[in-house]
């Protein structure tokens, strides 16, 4: 169902793509937005490697939770781990592409547990992460079910 990748000297082990996954702080979230047109959104975001299922946070309302509750198939990547290697000019970069079904979820208590988990990565501290906590009735929780992932290492030239 999904395509093997085209230059497989550039793919990196699955372990490697999770975990690109678990260090970078944003990514793309793309859906089938209006009218056919893809709708691609950068967001902040945390991966549960133990479930293997990414978590985000946004809106209860606006182009992207039509576009979700419309087709729930959506493409989420991220990039980075930019190395130089000396003697070269042009760096080293990995990326991760994830295909999967995104769900709106919407009890509370999952939302409360899983956001807490999501500010963690962001926050410098417990307390602040706590300190916004008291908006999280007007916050939709959205988590990704992995159905495939791929990652590779390219050099910029």
């Amino acid at each position: 169902m999904f395509r093997p990748m085209r230059r497989i000297k550039n793919e990196i082990s699955e372990d490697a793509a999770k975990e690109l996954l678990v260090n970078e702080k944003r990514g793309i979230l793309a859906v089938n937005g209006d009218d056919g047109y893809p709708y691609a959104i950068p967001v902040d975001y945390y991966y549960d490697i133990e479930c293997n299922k990414i978590f985000f946070h946004g809106a209860k309302s606006g182009h992207k939770v039509d576009a979700i509750k419309k087709d729930d198939k959506v493409c989420f990547t991220v990039y980075g781990n930019e190395k130089k290697v000396e003697g070269e000019w042009a760096p080293y970069l990995q990326s991760t592409v994830v295909f999967g079904r995104c769900e709106l979820i919407d009890d509370p208590e999952i939302t409360s547990y899983r956001v807490r988990q999501f500010a963690m990565k962001y926050y410098p501290s417990a307390s602040e992460v706590e300190a916004e906590m008291n908006i999280i009735h007007r916050t939709q929780l959205y988590e990704i079910t992995i159905e495939h992932i791929s990652g590779k290492q390219i050099q910029e030239k």
